[in-house]
């Protein structure tokens, strides 16, 4: 056999018994293996951790491989190459991997990556250890995989001319930008306006207004402008500005159930919305810092994935996730989860001071602790990504100062809010504007039946609680809240979906409040028990139409059976016209 054909075969056997291709794609920059490469080869985070590692440059000696061994049919073939050429290198743990199969791509690439270093070798005046049948060997593959070759060093030039315009304009070398603007059109139908559920059950004249001649349809947006930044690629800073000029319909329906979830109203004005920092502090325990506007339900499970976006989800705010979630929301605290990422995972958070962001203030009644706030707990068991469970349990403080107020004066309407404008009138202020405390238990699942289908729901219970600040009377009150849904994804599509939530808003089960008398004792007033006497029932249909990666159009109907938990009030429908645009 001559020398050449033993050069070429030695060439192939070692081609063929590892991704040398991938090493010493790594290992010379061009990394960029296109198309057809198969579900073995390895992950983007693998090639990040392999480019930023120290180890992963041309090793010396094949023995450097743990996983390469004096014993296996191609040893020598290995040795032979890394001593003579060095075009071979291994991963960041210290592996080789050369019992896979490779494509032709990736041979491209590990070709193109020996010819590089013979030009390296010839430019260094050690030509001398380029033999003269390896140089021909080279050249015949090179001319059998011409176009392969070709389509990766394009796609490498372009990568890098990408790349230098990047770093060229880019702001930061820590932040990126991510940004959502939403364009809404969205119409209130129905006979009449809903009458609040307090005003009924307490027999107080009604004024009801015709729905369709007192609403009118309208144009909304909301931008939403992302700074992220990362310091260590395990920790997250994020500053959101945000402006919008969605309003609330309740003054239009009578009811907070019709509310939006993305409605938000700065007169379009620009806010610093939200600022918060995560971090690991070790592997199984994460803690995110919420300096303004906490959510829970962004910081722990909420099991309701393809529903929970305001921009992309449910087009109302009941239907994004379990009320029990919206427990200290705006506040300012901490979140601590253990174990994140395994499959039973326990969060514990406590947010302070609510939307009015209280927690800063230093007047009485107001801070980090004497405000409004909110501790909650919860266990979650994913076992797999077809399911998920949660038990949470939320403990939440209302009183009804504001902090602009440096006594202990009552506000009309003030910081009394249990469900977040969720429900009805009484579930939001069972006492009126009283200082409120309440216990909430709920449960939470979702389950994929397959890629394509997923059904969800949650069920809750809330042991309301409050004082009359006059006499310490205590009040008591029951309120119980229930969602289901079904998604169906990809439906028409890929990235689109069809969703339906059919649930029960919060209601006011239970109460002894019968209202306040004229000395301002709860305990003393011979009213009617202020609980909402019927059912109010939710029922929303969405189509999220996912026109390409950036644009998505969702068309949907929300209708609320008996407003305000009463069957005197009318129906009432909401038609929306919803489109996202990230970017």
């Amino acid at each position: 056999m001559s020398e050449n054909t033993k050069m070429r075969k030695l060439l192939w056997n070692t081609i063929k018994l590892s991704p040398v291709v991938v090493a010493a794609a790594f290992a010379t920059a061009n990394s960029a293996l296109a198309g057809e490469m198969n579900g073995n080869v390895p992950s983007v985070s693998e090639m990040a951790q392999a480019q930023k590692s120290d180890n992963i440059g041309q090793v010396t000696s094949v023995s450097q491989f743990s996983d390469v061994q004096p014993t296996d049919w191609a040893f020598q073939a290995l040795q032979s190459l890394v001593e003579r050429y060095g075009c071979i290198a291994g991963y960041p743990n210290g592996t080789y991997r050369g019992n896979r199969a490779l494509t032709r791509y990736e041979f491209a690439a590990g070709l193109n990556a020996c010819l590089d270093r013979v030009n390296e070798l010839i430019a260094t005046a050690t030509a001398d250890l380029v033999r003269k049948e390896d140089l021909a060997t080279l050249q015949r593959l090179q001319e059998e995989f011409s176009a392969e070759l070709a389509t990766l060093r394009g796609r490498v030039d372009n990568l890098e001319a990408r790349t230098a315009e990047l770093e060229a304009n880019q702001f930061s070398t820590t932040t990126k930008l991510v940004g959502e603007a939403i364009f809404s059109v969205s119409d209130a139908f129905g006979e009449e306006q809903a009458v609040s559920s307090r005003t009924l059950v307490t027999g107080a004249p009604a004024t009801r207004r015709d729905l369709d001649e007192n609403s009118s349809t309208v144009f909304s947006q909301r931008v939403r402008l992302n700074l992220l930044s990362s310091f260590s690629g395990k920790d997250q800073l994020q500053i959101r500005l945000q402006s919008g000029n969605t309003v609330n319909n309740s003054s239009v329906t009578g009811t907070n159930m019709t509310r939006l979830a993305y409605d938000n109203n700065t007169n379009n004005g620009v806010e610093i919305d939200k600022i918060n920092y995560a971090f690991n502090l070790s592997d199984a325990i994460r803690i995110k810092v919420d300096a303004n506007n906490g959510e829970v339900w962004e910081n722990i499970p909420n099991f309701n994935p393809d529903f929970a976006s305001s921009s992309r989800g449910s087009i109302s705010r009941y239907g994004r996730f379990s009320p029990i979630y919206r427990q200290g929301a705006g506040g300012a605290g901490a979140t601590i989860t253990f174990n994140p990422s395994g499959a039973i995972s326990v969060s514990a958070a406590y947010l302070a001071g609510g939307r009015e962001n209280r927690a800063s203030s230093p007047l009485d009644r107001d801070g980090l602790f004497e405000s409004n706030y909110a501790a909650i707990g919860q266990i979650a068991f994913q076992p797999s990504r077809q399911l998920g469970i949660g038990l949470t349990y939320a403990h939440s403080y209302q009183n009804p100062f504001t902090a602009a107020t440096a006594t202990a004066a009552r506000t009309a309407g003030g910081g009394v809010n249990v469900f977040e404008s969720l429900g009805s009138t009484l579930a939001s202020q069972p006492f009126g504007n009283i200082a409120t405390s309440s216990n909430h238990y709920g449960a939470q699942v979702n389950f994929r039946l397959s890629d394509k289908i997923a059904v969800g729901g949650w069920y809750g219970i809330a042991d309301i609680s409050g004082e009359t600040g006059v006499d310490n009377n205590r009040l008591d009150a029951t309120a119980t809240y229930w969602a289901a849904n079904l998604a169906l994804r990809d439906f028409g599509s890929k990235g689109s979906l069809l969703g339906v939530t059919f649930g029960q808003p919060p209601r006011i089960t239970g109460s002894n409040f019968r209202g306040i008398d004229a000395t301002g004792r709860a305990g003393n007033a011979t009213g009617i028990r202020q609980i909402d006497e019927d059912t109010s029932y939710h029922l929303e249909t969405l189509y999220r139409l996912q026109l390409n990666d950036n644009v998505s159009v969702t068309p949907a109907l929300l209708v609320i059976f008996n407003p305000e938990h009463n069957n005197d009030n009318d129906t009432i429908y909401i038609g929306t016209l919803r489109t996202t645009f990230t970017f």
